[in-house]
Order: structure tokens, then sequence, then C-alpha cells
């Protein structure tokens, strides 16, 4: 063992982490060697081995973590099944004819997908594949374009079920069923300021978004349109009643309303004749996939707390946190900045394991509801996805464009600014109403996560 001083363990462990993502390494094996190395030094390994094992075990069974496949299987099954297409086209034919339609149609789209898929990687590949070609096929400025499918796939890790308030609730102490309540009304508040900025950029410079021709418009009745769009929102209806409507009727917490999602996506994909053992082949292996990564990374990330508190790093960053002058709302306004920071350099994931169970305490001292702050925190990582150079959405649209479409990074990150102001703006939003994230929890008191 070495003595060394409380501060340089922790910028040997928040340092290294930051230092060694960068190499590109996977992230479970920077943070889980992060932690078995310092604490060898710290510590000696008998201690570390003890509290390497003992939490890396104990997180794995850790029984809210089971919704995760379960919410991940559901997601898949939609994916691959293309139950949710007819929705678009009957939004496409409904809104087509307004100036910035169809980018418009996307973050409405976008909207209802987050409220079945709760993945990310999911939401903005089906938009990817759905939404850009007519887009730029009808001439719509390409970064508008990309930057609404951008921003529209990233609501799929806010609005419940979200794979994001899955783990971020256990590792804060909060209800999961509460923060999918609290997610709701920010989660549509985005998307409707995403409508609302599309429709005003396409009205005061209308070549950005151009409406159908009149020849498209006649093709369609008004009584067609509203009758597919009706028959095309049966099954997103159906999934968000099962999940959502057991989980807020107080019929099941979220665990056990994630297994009624699955099963709901399955009862569908029969229905609709879209079902088959490949289909139930491909979600099960990319489950599994997602499942064994979120469980390795979280088990790893409480084994890397462990150390980090018990080496007293805890009260380092306390006392940094507390010293920021401003008072309490200084605090809060420099954890929000430290997770903005490292949103363009580390996976949300990491960031959710590593720095919550660190600043939850913290936020507690300072006096703040723990929901509220924790929701400004997913909010916050809204953005995280979509700042290079650690940008996930970015990455997936950019690997899902076709290359006769001609759409560059460039344009791809130029369309996303304005959307990342808009999130800027909705946590300033929160934070001067900050009953947009808790009255809905309020009616749910009681209900467990």
């Amino acid at each position: 063992m070495i003595e060394l001083s409380t501060e340089l363990i922790t910028f040997l462990m928040l340092g290294g982490v930051l230092s060694l993502v960068l190499t590109g390494f996977p992230i479970a094996f920077v943070i889980g060697s992060v932690a078995f190395f310092v604490g060898i030094i710290t510590f000696g390994p008998d201690i570390t081995y003890h509290i390497l094992y003992s939490r890396f075990y104990g997180l794995s069974l850790n029984y809210p973590y089971l919704a995760v496949p379960l919410f991940t299987f559901m997601g898949v099954i939609l994916q691959h099944s293309g139950i949710t297409k007819d929705l678009y086209d009957a939004l496409y034919e409904a809104m087509g004819t307004l100036r910035g339609g169809l980018a418009i149609v996307t973050v409405l789209f976008g909207t209802v997908l987050a409220a079945c898929l709760g993945v990310i990687a999911a939401s903005v590949t089906i938009l990817a594949l759905i939404a850009l070609r007519p887009m730029v096929e009808r001439n719509y400025d390409k970064s508008l374009a990309s930057g609404s499918i951008v921003a529209a796939g990233t609501l799929g890790i806010l609005i419940p079920p979200s794979i994001m308030l899955v783990v971020y609730g256990p590792q804060a102490g909060l209800s999961i069923g509460q923060m999918f309540m609290g997610a709701i009304f920010p989660g549509l508040i985005l998307s409707g300021l995403y409508v609302a900025y599309i429709a005003i950029r396409c009205y005061l410079h209308p070549e950005d978004g151009p409406a159908l021709t009149a020849e498209e418009v006649a093709k369609s009745t008004t009584l067609g349109i509203l009758t597919k769009l009706l028959k095309s929102l049966v099954p997103p209806v159906l999934l968000i009643l099962a999940v959502l409507g057991t989980i807020f009727s107080g019929i099941a917490p979220p665990t056990e309303a994630a297994a009624m999602g699955s099963m709901a996506a399955i009862i569908l994909a029969i229905i609709y004749r879209k079902f088959s053992w490949n289909l139930v082949k491909v979600a099960s292996l990319e489950t599994l996939r997602v499942s064994s990564f979120v469980v390795i990374l979280a088990a790893l990330s409480y084994a890397f707390v462990g150390v980090f508190m018990s080496a007293g790093c805890g009260e380092v960053v306390t006392d940094l946190v507390l010293a920021v002058p401003g008072g309490r709302l200084g605090s809060f306004a420099f954890i929000m900045f430290i997770v903005f920071l490292l949103g363009m350099f580390i996976e949300w994931i990491g960031i959710v394991f590593i720095i919550v169970p660190i600043i939850s305490p913290i936020i507690i001292e300072l006096g703040f509801n723990p929901l509220w702050a924790g929701m400004m925190v997913c909010i916050n990582l809204q953005m995280a996805f979509q700042t290079p150079p650690m940008a996930m959405s970015i990455f997936v649209l950019k690997g899902n464009v076709p290359k006769d479409l001609d759409v560059t990074l460039g344009d791809i990150i130029r369309g996303v600014i304005p959307f990342v102001i808009i999130i800027a703006f909705t946590l300033i939003l929160c934070s001067i109403f900050p009953g947009i994230i808790t009255w809905l929890p309020q009616r749910m008191i009681g209900i467990g996560g």
C-alpha cells in the first residue's frame, strides 16, 4: 500500500477514467481497471477484493434491473416488426401540406416511438430509414432534416419507458415509477418546442421545408387519412397503456409493467402478421447483448464507487461543489455543467453509474428535491447524445444515411445545434417551474418502483 492524499486519489480515479475512455477501450473495462489498481494501491489486495466482490455481486442481483432486458426486448420487437411504419405514413399524409410538415411529422413520430421503444439507437435508426429520404428528396434543408431526426430519436432515452430512467433510479435511490411520470411533461415540452422551432423556421424560410405539391395532396381524402391515422395509432396506444397505464394506475411496478409491454409487443406482432421465430431470435440476441453490457457496466461502476467512497473521495467532491460561489443554486449549476461536459466525452450510462451515486448525497445536502434534480440531470443528458465528440445519436444517424443522399457529418452537427439550445432552454424552464417535473409524480405517491 502507498500513502496517498484523498485529493490525489480522487484525481487518479476520475482523471483515469476520463483519460482511458478517450483511448477507445470499452468503458466497463476502463472503470473496473481503475477501481482495481487504485484499490490495490490504496487498500491492498484483501480489502480491495472484498469491496469489489461484494458490490459487484450485490448489484448483479438488483431486482429493478430486470426491467432493462424486458424493455429492450419490447423495443427490438417493435423495431424489427415494422408495426409502427404505418403511423409515419399516416402522419406524412396528414401533415405534408404544411411547410416543414415532414420534419414536424418526424418529431411527432419520434415522440410516439419514444413512448414505445425506450432504446435510442432503435429510435434514431427507424427515423433515419423512414424519414430521411422523403425529406431530402423533397428538397428539405439537409441540416434541418438530419437535426429533426437526431432530436426526435433522442427523446427515446427520456420519455418513458426509458432505459436511462430504469438505470438512473436505483443509482439515486429513486422510484423508477415516479421517474417515469416525472419525465412525461419535460419530454412532451421538448417535443412541442421542436415542432414550434421547425414551424417557425420553415415559415420564415419556406425553402428549408417545402410543403407537398397539390398533386400529392389530391391523392388522399380527409376521411381516408383520418381512418389510416386512427388505425395506425392502435399499436402504440396499446403499448403505452400496457406499460405506463399499469404503472400509473398502480396495477404493477415498472419491472412487471416491462413484462406486460413485452407481451403486448409480441401479441401485436402476431395480430399484424409480423411475428416470426427469426424475429424472436433477433430480439433475444439483441436483448442479451444490451443487457449483458448494462449489467457488467453497472456492477463494475458500483464497485468503482465503492472504492471511491471508501477512500474518502466523496467528501472531496462534496467540498468542491459546496465551495462554488452562488450558494446552492451555484452548486447545482456547477453539477449540471460537469454533467454536460462529461456528456461530450463519456457515454450516458457511464455518467449515470459513476457520477449519480456521488452527486445524489450532495443534492440532498443542498436541499433540492431528489426527483426534480434527477430529472434535470436526465434532461441534461439529452444534450450528451447530440454534442460531439461522444454524440451517439449523431453517429447512429450517420451510419444509417444512404450514400446517394449525400448528407455529411457537418450537415448533421449543424442541424442539431438549435435543438441543443432548445434543451438548454427547457432546463431553464424546469428550473423556474419545478412542477413541470414533480406534479405528475405527486399524483402517484405510494406506487413502487
